[in-house]
């Protein structure tokens, strides 16, 4: 009879794990390389992050004043669980400007006393709403001031209940 020899077949060789891992180190090498470059200003022209920002605190100080404003009190519909608002707010003003803005704060807070009757409950409510209230509020009183009379808006009190 004939004789049939059986060849093994040898399994096929795994591939090996080292271009692998090259191919990992390569990429968090480069991308620490990004990072550092872009960070310290030597691509994209920014600032290095790493960079000394100037004192705040010097000799002199500042050029502005606050202007304390009345506090408001405001009614709020029956549907929510409080019934008043209680606002109070200061403007910070250049000291050039002091007067004239004392001399139309009544026209800011109509304005003011306005929006804040004119919001709805849910948006005195959200948490995140007094972000939102506050630059609406500045945005309104710079526009009733004139340009660059009101840098900003100090809220000092802000209380439902």
């Amino acid at each position: 009879m004939a004789e049939t020899t059986t060849i093994p077949e040898e399994a096929p060789a795994k591939p090996s794990k080292k271009a692998l891992m090259a191919g990992i180190v390569l990429a968090v090498a480069g991308a620490g390389a990004g990072f550092y470059l872009t960070s310290s200003g030597l691509i994209l022209g920014t600032t290095p992050a790493h960079q000394e920002t100037p004192e705040l605190h010097t000799d002199e100080a500042p050029a502005v004043v606050f202007v304390a404003m009345e506090p408001l009190t405001v009614s709020l519909p029956r549907s929510s669980s409080s019934k008043h608002l209680r606002f109070r707010a200061s403007f910070e003003v250049p000291n050039q400007h002091q007067s004239e803005v004392e001399t139309i704060m009544p026209r800011i807070i109509d304005v003011l006393n306005g929006y804040l009757r004119a919001l709805e409950v849910t948006d005195i409510e959200d948490p995140a709403a007094l972000t939102r209230l506050r630059s609406q509020m500045l945005r309104r009183a710079q526009v009733v001031a004139g340009p660059e009379r009101i840098n900003d808006l100090l809220i000092m009190e802000f209380v439902l209940n």
